[in-house]
Protein backbone atom coordinates (compact mmCIF):
# COMPACT_ATOMS: atom_id res chain seq x y z
CA UNK A 1 0.00 0.00 0.00
CA UNK A 2 1.27 3.48 -0.46
CA UNK A 3 1.73 5.12 2.49
CA UNK A 4 0.05 8.27 1.56
CA UNK A 5 -2.94 9.15 3.07
CA UNK A 6 -5.01 10.09 -0.16
CA UNK A 7 -3.43 7.18 -2.29
CA UNK A 8 -3.93 4.80 1.00
CA UNK A 9 -7.85 6.03 1.38
CA UNK A 10 -8.48 5.18 -2.65
CA UNK A 11 -6.90 1.71 -2.40
CA UNK A 12 -9.64 1.30 0.61
CA UNK A 13 -12.44 2.37 -1.56
CA UNK A 14 -11.21 0.22 -4.74
CA UNK A 15 -11.45 -2.65 -2.91
CA UNK A 16 -14.75 -2.00 -0.86
CA UNK A 17 -16.05 -1.52 -4.62
CA UNK A 18 -14.84 -4.61 -5.92
CA UNK A 19 -15.82 -6.44 -2.75
CA UNK A 20 -19.02 -5.58 -3.24
CA UNK A 21 -19.53 -5.70 -7.33
CA UNK A 22 -18.18 -9.44 -6.26
CA UNK A 23 -20.98 -10.02 -4.10
CA UNK A 24 -23.66 -8.26 -6.54
CA UNK A 25 -22.16 -8.26 -9.66
CA UNK A 26 -23.89 -5.82 -12.42
CA UNK A 27 -27.43 -5.15 -13.24
CA UNK A 28 -28.91 -2.97 -9.92
CA UNK A 29 -29.53 0.39 -10.14
CA UNK A 30 -26.84 2.99 -9.76
CA UNK A 31 -28.51 3.95 -6.04
CA UNK A 32 -28.08 0.12 -4.90
CA UNK A 33 -24.53 0.42 -5.07
CA UNK A 34 -24.17 4.02 -3.49
CA UNK A 35 -25.90 2.87 -0.98
CA UNK A 36 -23.77 -0.41 -0.60
CA UNK A 37 -20.91 1.82 -0.76
CA UNK A 38 -22.45 4.17 1.87
CA UNK A 39 -22.70 1.34 4.01
CA UNK A 40 -19.09 -0.60 3.88
CA UNK A 41 -17.31 2.64 4.31
CA UNK A 42 -19.04 3.91 7.37
CA UNK A 43 -18.66 0.07 8.57
CA UNK A 44 -15.32 0.72 8.15
CA UNK A 45 -15.26 3.95 10.07
CA UNK A 46 -14.68 6.73 7.12
CA UNK A 47 -17.16 9.40 6.77
CA UNK A 48 -18.85 9.53 4.19
CA UNK A 49 -21.21 12.23 2.30
CA UNK A 50 -23.88 11.29 0.09
CA UNK A 51 -25.66 13.40 -2.58
CA UNK A 52 -23.27 15.89 -1.19
CA UNK A 53 -23.58 19.59 -3.00
CA UNK A 54 -20.61 21.04 -4.48
CA UNK A 55 -21.38 24.79 -5.56
CA UNK A 56 -19.64 26.50 -8.86
CA UNK A 57 -18.53 30.35 -9.02
CA UNK A 58 -17.91 32.23 -11.45
CA UNK A 59 -14.18 33.88 -11.52
CA UNK A 60 -15.73 37.03 -9.61
CA UNK A 61 -17.05 34.60 -7.11
CA UNK A 62 -21.00 34.83 -8.23
CA UNK A 63 -22.83 31.63 -7.64
CA UNK A 64 -23.68 29.87 -11.22
CA UNK A 65 -24.85 26.79 -9.55
CA UNK A 66 -24.53 23.00 -8.02
CA UNK A 67 -23.45 20.04 -8.58
CA UNK A 68 -24.11 16.68 -6.42
CA UNK A 69 -21.29 14.73 -6.11
CA UNK A 70 -22.74 10.76 -4.98
CA UNK A 71 -19.91 10.48 -2.65
CA UNK A 72 -17.52 12.08 -0.69
CA UNK A 73 -15.41 10.46 1.63
CA UNK A 74 -13.24 11.53 3.99
CA UNK A 75 -14.20 15.24 2.35
CA UNK A 76 -11.06 14.72 0.49
CA UNK A 77 -12.21 11.89 -2.23
CA UNK A 78 -14.70 12.76 -4.58
CA UNK A 79 -16.49 9.41 -5.59
CA UNK A 80 -18.76 9.24 -8.86
CA UNK A 81 -20.57 6.11 -9.08
CA UNK A 82 -22.01 4.35 -12.38
CA UNK A 83 -24.20 1.67 -13.35
CA UNK A 84 -23.67 1.64 -17.25
CA UNK A 85 -22.18 -0.85 -19.57
CA UNK A 86 -19.20 1.03 -20.35
CA UNK A 87 -17.55 4.63 -19.31
CA UNK A 88 -17.88 7.35 -21.73
CA UNK A 89 -16.41 11.01 -21.97
CA UNK A 90 -19.43 12.76 -20.79
CA UNK A 91 -18.66 10.68 -17.49
CA UNK A 92 -15.08 11.57 -17.18
CA UNK A 93 -16.20 15.76 -17.61
CA UNK A 94 -18.77 15.47 -14.72
CA UNK A 95 -15.79 13.77 -12.21
CA UNK A 96 -13.67 16.39 -14.12
CA UNK A 97 -16.08 18.85 -13.20
CA UNK A 98 -16.72 18.16 -9.24
CA UNK A 99 -12.57 18.25 -8.76
CA UNK A 100 -12.69 21.54 -10.36
CA UNK A 101 -16.11 22.49 -8.77
CA UNK A 102 -15.06 21.55 -5.02
CA UNK A 103 -11.08 22.54 -5.51
CA UNK A 104 -10.35 18.91 -4.48
CA UNK A 105 -7.55 16.98 -5.86
CA UNK A 106 -9.07 13.50 -6.09
CA UNK A 107 -11.83 11.79 -7.52
CA UNK A 108 -12.81 8.08 -8.30
CA UNK A 109 -15.48 7.37 -11.38
CA UNK A 110 -16.56 3.68 -10.76
CA UNK A 111 -18.71 1.64 -12.85
CA UNK A 112 -20.79 -1.03 -11.36
CA UNK A 113 -22.32 -1.56 -14.43
CA UNK A 114 -20.67 -4.01 -16.79
CA UNK A 115 -19.30 -7.40 -15.80
CA UNK A 116 -16.30 -6.46 -15.15
CA UNK A 117 -15.91 -3.51 -12.15
CA UNK A 118 -14.17 -0.28 -14.07
CA UNK A 119 -12.69 1.93 -11.96
CA UNK A 120 -10.39 5.27 -13.04
CA UNK A 121 -8.39 7.70 -10.11
CA UNK A 122 -8.72 11.44 -11.47
CA UNK A 123 -5.79 13.74 -9.70
CA UNK A 124 -6.20 17.81 -10.28
CA UNK A 125 -4.22 20.86 -8.84
CA UNK A 126 -4.37 24.10 -9.71
CA UNK A 127 -0.67 23.39 -11.06
CA UNK A 128 -2.04 21.57 -13.98
CA UNK A 129 -6.10 21.58 -13.49
CA UNK A 130 -6.33 22.40 -17.38
CA UNK A 131 -4.58 18.81 -17.79
CA UNK A 132 -5.81 16.31 -15.08
CA UNK A 133 -3.94 12.95 -14.58
CA UNK A 134 -6.13 9.18 -15.03
CA UNK A 135 -4.26 7.02 -13.47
Amino acid sequence: MNPDPIFQLCDCVRETAFALHQHLRHGHLEKVYENGMVHRLTKMGLTVNQQYPLHVFDEDGTLLGDFVADLVVEMSLIIELKAVRRLNDEHTAQILGYLRSSEKEHGLLINFGGPKLEIRKYAMSTLWSNSPRVS
